[in-house]
C-alpha cells in the first residue's frame, strides 16, 4: 500500500453537469480533500443542495446558467423526447445540454472566484467550461472522466457509436472517414455551435468533437477505471492519467446493513437496475422482472423511486424483491450476476465486486459502456435499450454457465483495485499547483 499524500490548506471548487453519473463519482473525492484541511466548494444545479449540505460543503448554485437537471430536461427541451435516434439524440445533447451551457457556467464561475479565489477546479469530464477555466480565467483545471475515455483516437471509431477499435488498415481508414464525417456531417451542427462559442470568446481550441475538446484542453485529465477496461491507443493524450475507482461516500460504506432473509434460501441471485436518469421501468427492469418471476433464481431490483409499490404489486412473487434504492455496496456481495443500462458507476462497482453482467443501454453514452463490457468479455452486452425477457433470460444464464466472464471481471477488478485513487487524485494536485 503506497505512503498516504496529505494535501491542505488550498481553495478547491468541484464543478459539475447537474446528473447523477457526473455529481456522484466526485463527491468521495471531494469529501477527502476536505477532510485533508481544503477549503472544498461545489458549483452545480440545486438539485444537490442536500447532498452537500449533509457532506459540509459549501454550494454554490446555478445563477447565470440554466437550471437544467435530469427531472426537468424534457420540460425545457420538449423536442429531446421525440428523439428515437441514438445520433439524433446524442447531437442534440450536445449542443442544449452541454455546447450552450458552457459561457453561463464560466460567467457564474467568474462571479463565485470574486469572494472565492479557487486555487483549481475539478471538473467532471462533460463540464463545457473547462477550456475556458484553464485559458480565460488561467486555473489549472482537472477533468475526471466519468465516462470511458471519450478522446478521440487515429485507432478507433467516433465516441458514441460503440464500434471496437480498428483491427487493421482497412478498418483503421474507415473509422477516419467516420471521424470526419462525425465532425462535418453527423455531429455538424454540435461541432459549430460549440466552436462558435469558444472562438467567439477568445478561447484557443482545436475545431472538433466536444468531448474530445474538453479531455485535450483540461491540465489534467484523470481517467476513471483502468487501462484493463479501455481500448489500447497508440496516440494517448499525454494528459490522461487512470486513477481507477472513484466513489460515492455512501457506495461502499455499510450505514445501514441491507439483508433479506431469502438471500439464503435462494442458490442464485441477481440484481437489476435502470439507473437514475431514465424511470422507463418498462425498458429494462420489468423485462427482468418478467422473466424470472417464480423461478429459482432471487431477482432484487431497485427503483431509484419510480414506481415501486406498482411494480411490487405487479410481480408479486417469493423470489421478486423490489426496492426504493439499496446501497450497491451492500447488495452486490449477496449476487451473481449484475443487469444494468450501462451506467458508468455501477458497472464499475460490478466489476469491483467481480459480477458478470448482462448489459442493455444505448442513450446517455451507455453504448459505450456497454460495449466495453462486452469486447472485454465481462458479460454480455445486449445493445439494445429494450431486451425481450427471453434475451435476458438467455443471456444470464449464458453468463453464469461460462466461467469466462467471471474469470474476465475477476481479473479487471484486481487490476482496477491496484489504483489508490485518492492518493493518485493528491498527487496529481499537487503537481499541477507546485
Amino acid at each position: 500500500m503506497s505512503t498516504a499524500l496529505k494535501l491542505s490548506g488550498k481553495r478547491i471548487l468541484f464543478a459539475s453537469v447537474p446528473a447523477d453519473g457526473h455529481f456522484n463519482p466526485l463527491s468521495g473525492l471531494a469529501i477527502h480533500l476536505k477532510e485533508q484541511g481544503n477549503d472544498v466548494r461545489w458549483y452545480t444545479s440545486a438539485v444537490f443542495s442536500k447532498k452537500l449540505e449533509t457532506y459540509g460543503i459549501p454550494h454554490y448554485r446555478y445563477v447565470k446558467a440554466l437550471n437544467l437537471n435530469v427531472d426537468n430536461m424534457e420540460e425545457l427541451f420538449p423536442a429531446r423526447k421525440t428523439f428515437t435516434d441514438m445520433i439524433q439524440k446524442l447531437n442534440f445533447d450536445l449542443v442544449e445540454v452541454f455546447a450552450r451551457r458552457s459561457e453561463e457556467y464560466y460567467e457564474d464561475m467568474k462571479d463565485i472566484y470574486a469572494s472565492f479565489p479557487f486555487d483549481i477546479v475539478i471538473a467532471d469530464s462533460m463540464f463545457s467550461a473547462i477550456p475556458f477555466i484553464r485559458h480565460k480565467m488561467n486555473i489549472p483545471v482537472i477533468s475526471i472522466g466519468i465516462i470511458p475515455l471519450a478522446a478521440e483516437s487515429k485507432d478507433l471509431a467516433p465516441y458514441g457509436l460503440a464500434l471496437p477499435p480498428a483491427a487493421n488498415e482497412e478498418q483503421r481508414a474507415q473509422y477516419a472517414k467516420m471521424r470526419e464525417d462525425g465532425t462535418n456531417i453527423l455531429f455538424k451542427e454540435a461541432v459549430d455551435v460549440y466552436d462558435e462559442i469558444l472562438t467567439r470568446n477568445g478561447v484557443p481550441h482545436t475545431r472538433g468533437m466536444l468531448f474530445d475538446i474538453l479531455i485535450r484542453e483540461a491540465s489534467l485529465h484523470l481517467q476513471i477505471g483502468s487501462p484493463g477496461f479501455e481500448y489500447e491507443r497508440s496516440d494517448m493524450g499525454g494528459n490522461v492519467r487512470f486513477i481507477g475507482a472513484l466513489y460515492p461516500p455512501d457506495s461502499t460504506a455499510h450505514r445501514t446493513e441491507w439483508f433479506d432473509e431469502r438471500l439464503n434460501k435462494y442458490k442464485t441471485a441477481l440484481l437489476v437496475t435502470q439507473g437514475t436518469v431514465d424511470k422507463s421501468m418498462d425498458k429494462l427492469l420489468e423485462p427482468t422482472l418478467a422473466a424470472f418471476k417464480d423461478t429459482d433464481i432471487l431477482v432484487i431490483a431497485t427503483t431509484s423511486g419510480a414506481r415501486t409499490e406498482e411494480l411490487r404489486q405487479k410481480y408479486a412473487a417469493d423470489n421478486i424483491i423490489v426496492e426504493d434504492y439499496i446501497s450497491f455496496g451492500e447488495v452486490m456481495p449477496h449476487v451473481d450476476v449484475y443487469v444494468t443500462n450501462g451506467g458508468y458507476g455501477g458497472t464499475l462497482l460490478g466489476i469491483q465486486h467481480k459480477l458478470p453482467i448482462v448489459a442493455a443501454g444505448i442513450h446517455e453514452g451507455k453504448s459505450e459502456i456497454c460495449a466495453r463490457v462486452g469486447y472485454f468479455n465481462l458479460g454480455v452486452n445486449l445493445a439494445t435499450e429494450t431486451p425481450t425477457p427471453d434475451q435476458l433470460r438467455e443471456s444470464v444464464q449464458q453468463v453464469l454457465r461460462d466461467a469466462t466472464y467471471a474469470q474476465q471481471v475477476s481479473r479487471l477488478s484486481d487490476e482496477i483495485g491496484e489504483y489508490d485513487a485518492h492518493n493518485l487524485c493528491v498527487q496529481y494536485i499537487q503537481e499541477l499547483l507546485n
